[in-house]
């Protein structure tokens, strides 16, 4: 039967023999510690990646569907020159898909290229020049927060007007008021009619050093080999699945594609983004923990050494005790506390270098990296489930003494 106070005693003992062996407690524990800090930084980690890919790739709409000539995910070469045979996506193409297709909220051409914008004797360089529609601002949940979007008339009549993003507005203009002001986009004069809302990064890519202009001007400046990447914004993320097969079927029309031609488009998602990255986490999640596991092993298996070297050199207390009236199971807890005090030690210590280690990799990178509160309920689970299973076996052997043979061992 448990008893505290017993299990006190124990304890009581087992750090008087640490205190008593320091420089083998400190490498014993280092086995432990070592492994501690590798699983728990790498659930750290991986946890703060996911929660920042996740936020990242968020950021492409989970109702939002894109039809482009090539899909976001390819396996190999030999796909990607599949791929590069495919027909382009045409302006004819996206006006027809634009008559065909009801379900979408909305549609937007996407058409990118990254030039110089000039105002005055003021630059900016690699800024993403975007060819688009007024639909991009229910397609990509973009917003003007000073002026307004360019009109469905404008992109029409091959207006040069442009919306331009925060980052764009304040290195070009400083302190002065961009609406009205006219930028240089390459050679071609663009009037500046909205400023957007800052959007932040997304995978360290500025999302507001950009500009948006009228697709058909973008055609008129930059010429028109370019092919187009289609937004199509579904009405709930419910209608996703069918808000796919109309832009399938009506693409394939639109294509002049035979019921047994395959299709020579692709329609990305985001969720095939996630899907991708889960795909490869969970190798990594594998792989890692294994490491992590393999080092933990090695910390049990030095203490399960030490704790037997312990109960050699300690046979006469054993024997001593054992002739005053200690039971087995006094000895055993004795020597299991023991070692799940060693275990503990190493685990308390890799934990707090673990969050040493995630709040530098925090501060460091765009990384969310936190130590959970369920991982230090893990480190506790270790010390328990590391100490008694690799100090039962030691246990074990010194509460099976004989007393009169450990009283006669030298």
């Amino acid at each position: 039967m448990f008893s505290w106070s017993e299990f006190g005693e124990g304890f009581r003992i087992a750090l008087h023999a640490l205190r008593a062996n320091k420089m083998r407690t400190i490498l014993t524990t280092l086995g432990i510690l070592i492994g501690i800090v590798v699983v728990t930084v790498i659930i750290s980690v991986i946890q703060g990646l996911n929660q920042y890919v996740g936020s990242e790739i968020s950021g492409l709409g989970a109702d939002t569907i894109y039809v482009s000539r090539m899909p976001w995910i390819i396996q190999s070469y030999e796909e990607f020159l599949q791929y590069q045979k495919r027909r382009k996506i045409t302006e004819d193409q996206f006006e027809e898909l634009r008559k065909q297709v009801t379900l979408p909220l909305a549609l937007a051409p996407d058409l990118s290229t990254g030039r110089t914008v000039k105002y005055r004797s003021r630059s900016v360089e690699r800024v993403i020049i975007t060819g688009t529609s007024e639909g991009y601002m229910t397609t990509s949940n973009v917003i003007p927060e000073f002026g307004r979007f360019f009109t469905s008339m404008e992109v029409n009549l091959r207006r040069s007007v442009c919306v331009i993003g925060s980052e764009v507005a304040s290195n070009l203009f400083e302190e002065e008021d961009p609406l009205g002001k006219r930028i240089k986009i390459g050679s071609q004069p663009f009037f500046v009619v909205g400023i957007l809302e800052e959007r932040g990064q997304m995978f360290g890519f500025s999302l507001d050093n950009m500009v948006l202009i009228p697709y058909t001007g973008f055609l008129k400046v930059f010429g028109t080999r370019r092919s187009f990447t289609i937004h199509a914004k579904a009405p709930e993320p419910d209608l996703v699945p069918d808000v796919m097969d109309e832009l399938t079927g009506a693409m394939r029309r639109v294509r002049g594609l035979e019921a047994e031609e395959p299709n020579d488009f692709s329609i990305n998602q985001q969720s095939q983004l996630m899907d991708m990255y889960n795909n490869m986490t969970r190798v990594l999640w594998i792989v890692l923990i294994g490491i992590g596991s393999i080092a933990l092993l090695v910390g049990g298996i030095g203490i399960m050494n030490i704790m037997l070297v312990s109960v050699t050199e300690r046979t006469r207390e054993i024997g001593i005790r054992k002739a005053i009236g200690a039971k087995r199971r006094t000895i055993m807890l004795q020597f299991l506390v023991e070692s799940m005090v060693i275990s503990g030690i190493g685990v308390s210590i890799g934990i707090a270098i673990s969050m040493g280690i995630a709040m530098l990799i925090r501060s460091a990178s765009p990384i969310p990296v936190n130590i959970s509160t369920w991982v230090l309920f893990l480190g506790i689970a270790f010390t328990v489930i590391i100490g008694t299973f690799f100090g039962l076996y030691p246990a074990s052997k010194a509460a099976r003494l004989d007393p009169i043979d450990a009283l006669r061992y030298e």
